[in-house]
């Protein structure tokens, strides 16, 4: 079936294929190019003035560098900072000498002068057409207005000290040499954004320039391709003749064509038309979409994506409605899929999920959204994560223009809408992506072994390269300027951070694993420029690494000396659930489970999660599979007996949500479907694989059976899915309600191994966890801190929940004066076995002293011991 819209033919199913890196005709030539630099030109030294692709401002030239190596810092005087450097940083002391790395010595001959262009900026050609594009152009998707006025002022805080993060953690004093060193190549490329760019404002506005922009009299077609021979601008408008529209080259690689206008001042490429590039390339003819191309579609039928001029008629343009919401201090993150978010085995669309997903996570109680696979992906089983065109959203799931309507409707359900970005990697596809875009192996990423991941099979950005700076940090404002989002997801920030890529490491918390030869001193750069970039246009932004490695100062703010997030994702957590499932559960320890959801850096945020798209995925198992496996088929209907494995899995698998909510960190994500239980894997369509050793991977027909979310099983009242869902929804309210993820008050009083208890305080709440598989405990005493009386807000054995009905909801508990468990006070309760109990202080009652036997009576009735079920 094919979606049709502003004359964009959509295909509702592409096909599923992947390109590994090929070459083309020509011999392949590897050579890492200087920025900007003249064709065929290689100096040894450039001397840059006034270049910009804005003439108000300059533009720094920057050779790629090799990999800046620093020193552990450990503080034994044994060698300096300068001894230990391989090569010099990529961006120089002096911001008008740029050093070659590849060369040892800087012969005077080479020098090369870059004259200042007056009547256009320099890194732009200099051509007749050009003069009537001088009027302001806009990016497309974006209404065109002469008048600078209207835009909002904006400004990024300049650098700071640095140096807080010293008082945060004073053991940081060892490594100082290491971590002063990465402050100070920020503060310098910071200086020299603003120096030669117009600040990093400016900077982070690429999209502006480069790709298509459109003025009143034409469009402007730009793109940086240093290695191309030649180049021509192709696609329907022109019946794709390489021969029509050839591009001009300027002395920094940057190419570009002017078109003007038709004679009836329509544009001179429709919109919807497809569009390429035709490059003549080291490694041959090749066409290539565009690198800031802004929709991108597969066409029935074939293979290879097509870049789309989108720009379509005002008229047709959506306008966002609502404001964006305020972010929230507690975040209770839904990750989601916009292509698997159906109950039938089909690819979703953004207007589906719009209108029967985003209402379900507003009622479940969650308050923000985190969506993956927006970037465009040609191979859809990446799941999102081998990216072809970054700029564009995925064409399976509608237009730009449905994208937004998403985003506009969520916020005014007050949902933030959080974007899964990927800046780690990039697809190595070479039809549709960025991989060797301009015929060379080093134009945006690392040349070599060093610019691949080898389990990934993706190629690796070169941080240290002026250009790709640009590109990705207007690739991060691009989304959240023209689509509203409110926030990203970064991923892969661990490989980003190491040249080991966290592969094969086990992280021990050992500084000199961060702070050493194996840190990515670039990329950590890159993510510092691009949290200040963020924080600083769009303060209400949120911004959360997946760090799996524990890197210190990681959401520190960057003028303190720290990486600049809000949030790690706390990744610990899920991976020792999956490791107590697979144990017996006698072999349980509730201080290893008190102690991976606590071991977190004091001042850093974190957002906890029991499992994500992870550990949905084939080759893994969810929690709810690894607890209750195949007896899901067959016994969670309501009208049907329970089993021993289902009574303890729904047990607990709530009680694991809660306690990971409870301590795990400031925050809380769930991935859509996990929230009542999914019974299946996910597994996208796929084809069978051959492996290079001969041996195949059997794939599935292309089935899309695994590859969507049963929401109607949770809604299913007559299933025992109801009542898991019904418990995340209480557990989201509740949270909503009293905010304990983010209360400063947070005290374990009790990790009982012998018993299975756990009992510990969250603002005015007190909750009691009993992981024993059997006992339940009458007149069980726990501590507490504030005196009055105590009421049961959320019982995971509530019959709604699915639970045995063993508690008296009616029953109030008063504290009694005296030292319990290192608390002033306590209270009894009992505690049925398999059972999660949160108790809160109700203030407005003034305090009742009671004895011990008359809070017994009141505040418990257990059932008879024989009732009392071993779940």
């Amino acid at each position: 079936m094919i979606y049709s819209a502003s004359g964009i033919r959509l295909p509702c199913v592409p096909s599923v294929y992947r390109f590994s890196q090929s070459s083309f005709n020509g011999a392949r030539r590897n050579i890492s190019f200087s920025l900007l630099l003249k064709k065929d030109q290689f100096s040894r030294k450039i001397f840059a003035q006034k270049s910009s692709y804005d003439s108000d401002s300059s533009s720094l030239t920057v050779a790629a560098s090799k990999k800046v190596l620093v020193p552990g810092g450990q503080g034994d005087g044994s060698s300096s900072l300068t001894d230990q450097l391989e090569s010099p940083s990529t961006i120089s002391d002096d911001p008008q000498v740029i050093h070659d790395v590849e060369s040892e010595k800087m012969q005077d001959d080479e020098k090369v002068e870059v004259e200042e262009q007056e009547s256009v900026p320099s890194v732009l050609p200099n051509n007749d057409e050009e003069a009537c594009a001088k009027e302001p152009s806009v990016p497309l998707n974006r209404k065109v207005s002469t008048k600078k006025s209207e835009a909002k002022p904006r400004s990024i805080p300049p650098p700071g000290a640095g140096q807080k993060i010293y008082e945060i953690d004073p053991t940081l004093l060892g490594f100082r040499e290491h971590i002063d060193y990465r402050y100070a190549q920020y503060r310098r490329i910071r200086e020299e954004i603003d120096k030669y760019e117009g600040g990093l404002e400016v900077f982070s506005r690429g999209y502006e320039k480069l790709g298509f922009t459109r003025s009143k009299t034409g469009i402007t077609y730009r793109e940086w391709a240093p290695g191309a021979k030649s180049a021509a601008l192709i696609g329907d408008f022109n019946n794709w003749n390489p021969n029509a529209d050839i591009m001009n080259q300027n002395e920094f690689g940057v190419w570009e064509i002017f078109l003007p206008n038709n004679a009836d001042g329509s544009p001179a490429i429709p919109h919807g038309s497809r569009v390429k590039i035709c490059m003549d390339t080291p490694s041959g003819i090749k066409d290539s979409i565009p690198a800031w191309i802004k929709f991108s579609v597969q066409a029935p039928g074939e293979i290879p994506y097509n870049g789309i001029y989108y720009d379509p008629p005002e008229k047709e343009k959506y306008i966002f409605k609502h404001p964006q919401p305020k972010r929230p201090k507690s975040l209770r993150i839904y990750e989601s899929h916009v292509g698997m978010s159906s109950t039938e085995p089909i690819i979703n669309t953004y207007a589906n999920f719009r209108d029967n997903v985003l209402p379900r996570i507003k009622r479940l109680g969650y308050n923000a959204v985190q969506i993956m696979a927006i970037q465009e992906h040609s191979y859809y089983a990446s799941f999102g994560y081998h990216v072809t065109n970054f700029f564009a959203p995925s064409s399976r799931f509608g237009t730009p223009d449905d994208l937004k309507s998403l985003i506009d409707r969520a916020h005014e359900l007050g949902l933030l809408v959080l974007m899964d970005i990927v800046h780690s990697h990039a697809s190595n596809n070479v039809l549709d992506g960025l991989n060797m875009f301009d015929g060379t192996d080093a134009h945006y990423f690392h040349s070599g072994s060093k610019g691949h991941h080898w389990m990934w099979d993706s190629r690796l950005f070169n941080y240290g390269s002026w250009e790709v700076l640009r590109f990705l940090l207007s690739n991060a404002r691009w989304w959240l300027e023209e689509y509203k989002f409110d926030g990203f997801r970064f991923d892969g920030v661990t490989s980003m951070m190491y040249t080991h890529h966290g592969l094969q490491v086990a992280f021990t918390g050992n500084y000199t694993e961060y702070f050493g030869y194996a840190t990515d001193v670039e990329a950590v750069i890159y993510l510092m420029l691009v949290n200040d970039m963020i924080h600083g246009l769009y303060p209400e932004a949120v911004t959360i690494g997946e760090d799996v490695s524990g890197m210190p100062t990681f959401c520190l703010p960057v003028q303190d000396g720290g990486v600049g997030f809000d949030y790690r994702l706390h990744m610990a957590v899920a991976d020792k659930w999956i490791e107590l499932l697979k144990k017996r559960d006698e072999d349980w320890k509730v201080g290893d489970i008190i102690h991976t959801l606590t071991n977190r850096r004091w001042l850093e945020k974190c957002v906890a999660y029991a499992e994500s798209h992870d550990q949905a995925l084939v080759g893994d198992k969810t929690i709810a599979f690894w607890l209750m496996d195949k007896d899901m088929y067959e016994f969670m209907a309501l009208d049907r007996p329970s089993t021993p494995l289902i009574d303890r899995g729904i047990a607990l698998h709530k009680m694991i949500r809660l306690i990971t909510m409870g301590l795990g960190g400031e925050g809380y994500l769930n991935f859509m479907g996990n929230e009542f239980g999914h019974p299946e894997w996910i597994d996208f369509p796929r084809g069978d694989q051959q492996l290079p050793n001969g041996s195949v991977i059997p794939g599935n027909n292309y089935s899309y059976d695994k590859c969507r979310r049963r929401f109607d099983l949770g809604d299913a009242d007559y299933l025992r899915y109801h009542g898991m869902q019904e418990f995340d929804q209480a557990m989201q309210h509740l949270e909503a309600k009293y905010g304990f993820m983010t209360s400063e008050h947070q005290f374990i009083s009790r990790k009982d191994e012998g018993d299975r208890m756990i009992v510990f305080e969250r603002g005015n709440l007190v909750f009691v966890f009993n992981f024993h598989w059997n006992n339940s405990y009458f007149n069980y005493r726990v501590g507490c801190l504030k005196p009055g009386k105590y009421k049961i807000v959320l019982d995971s054995d509530d019959p709604l929940f699915g639970g045995f009905k063993r508690l008296n909801h009616n029953a109030e508990y008063f504290s009694t004066e005296g030292w319990y468990d290192d608390r002033p006070r306590s209270f009894l309760v009992y505690a049925p076995s398999r059972t999660a109990v949160v108790y809160a202080l109700v203030e407005d009652d003034e305090p009742k002293a009671v004895g011990k036997s008359e809070t017994v009576e009141e505040a418990a009735e257990p059932v008879e011991e024989s009732e009392a079920l071993d779940i």
